[in-house]
């Protein structure tokens, strides 16, 4: 299968100034977009927000100090009197959740650090499909622009003929009307791939932060190996993310079962009372006790577990809607490549064949310029939609390749 190519550098020269375009290849516009893209970078902060809490997941609260007036009488004959058990107290306690509970929460701060690495890597495979497509839209609508413009020159150059033949009354005088019409066709459709560029630099400018990038070097193959992309769909970012998922939610289940063990925390402090009585130095301890787990903790349970369950049905909803999508894009390249194919061997060649044959007729005096000048504009649409067609092909075998495939991120 042949592509229509042209070179690159007439369309550079006439797309963008040299002093504000910035030349950009398909390979450079992927790694510059998971580089310095800020989704991407908000991404790759929230990981390292969630590997610095993770330090101290399983660290022990922090101590408690406390301090007062202990037995003081407020009532009766000794009313704010300091008596032998009155005293200034202060003192420390320090709270030790069980070891299950512990290694629970460093459980969920490890599965968090999953998920936003799993993020980051979806972050990184949505901003490299979005550059993608913009460049690829970018290059064909710099390929439009350069037929386009191919077509008006030779148009042009027909009109000065068309109205001395006007003049000289070999022609009806409505046919320069029909010439301007054609012309005004494809200055049309010049307009609308104008509009397509601009749109499409500014896409990739979100990407890339390029202003009035270009689109240069070689286009991505039309091609695809489909069972080696159906093979690679559970390595998917969404499927990457939907396990990360599950993983937060086992995590839950070990927190809430560690709240059947019992805490316990330990105090001490030092009492102060009057010179006569001497002072006083204490040792508590406390533990919690979950008798009614039942009521309390084997409900939370429950629900850790129902999440859990419903965690894993996501990923396999996930999993099948991306089998359901790549089934759908796998026939998308299908029919967008039979379709190019088509147009590019059946259709191209009778329209170059007629406008080759309409100006020879004309050279001939066999054929109307008029004739001459409609082959050229059909020939030059027909050009215009075969780009639409290799474009809709690449980017739907480019799609495939960097949702189904590309797992380097």
């Amino acid at each position: 299968m042949k592509r229509i190519c042209w070179t690159a550098l007439p369309v550079l020269l006439a797309i963008a100034p040299a002093s504000h375009a910035q030349s950009v290849g398909y390979e450079e516009t992927l790694e510059a977009a998971v580089s310095g893209q800020p989704q991407v970078r908000t991404s790759e902060l929230r990981l390292d927000a969630r590997r610095e809490i993770a330090e101290a997941a399983d660290e022990l609260p922090d101590p408690q100090l406390r301090g007062g007036i202990r037995n003081l009488p407020v009532t009766g004959p000794d009313i704010l009197d300091p008596t032998m058990m009155t005293m200034v107290e202060i003192g420390i306690e320090q709270d030790f959740p069980n070891l299950a509970e512990r290694r629970a929460r460093a459980g969920i701060a490890s599965a968090d650090i999953d998920f936003a690495s799993a993020q980051l890597a979806h972050a990184r495979h949505m901003a490299r499909l979005g550059a993608g497509r913009a460049w690829i839209s970018l290059a064909y609508a710099q390929r439009a622009d350069l037929v386009v413009g191919e077509a008006l020159d030779e148009i042009e150059r027909l009109v000065p003929l068309a109205r001395s033949s006007v003049a000289a009354g070999t022609a009806r005088p409505g046919e320069s009307l029909e010439i301007r019409r054609a012309v005004l066709e494809v200055e049309d459709a010049r307009t609308r791939i104008a509009a397509e560029r601009e749109a499409a630099q500014a896409r990739l400018g979100r990407f890339i932060g390029a202003e009035n990038a270009v689109a240069s070097g070689e286009i991505p193959p039309v091609d695809i190996q489909a069972e080696r992309l159906r093979a690679t769909l559970e390595y998917n970012p969404e499927i990457i993310l939907a396990a990360a998922q599950v993983r937060q939610a086992d995590a839950a289940i070990d927190l809430a079962r560690s709240d059947l063990r019992p805490d316990f925390s330990v105090g001490v402090s030092y009492g102060v009372r009057e010179r006569q009585y001497g002072d006083l130095f204490s040792v508590m301890g406390t533990v919690t006790l979950p008798l009614f787990s039942k009521k309390r903790q084997e409900p939370r349970i429950a629900a850790a577990r129902s999440e859990a369950a419903a965690a894993r049905e996501a990923q396999l909803d996930e999993l099948r809607a991306l089998e359901a999508q790549f089934e759908a894009d796998l026939a998308a390249w299908r029919s967008a490549f039979r379709q190019w194919q088509r147009a590019t061997e059946e259709l191209l060649p009778l329209a170059e064949s007629r406008a080759e044959l309409e100006r020879a007729s004309f050279a001939a005096g066999r054929a109307e310029l008029l004739d001459v000048i409609e082959a050229i504009k059909a020939l030059a649409l027909l050009r215009i939609d075969i780009l639409e067609r290799e474009e809709a092909t690449v980017e739907a075998a480019a799609n495939l390749r960097l949702t189904y495939k590309e797992r380097h991120l």
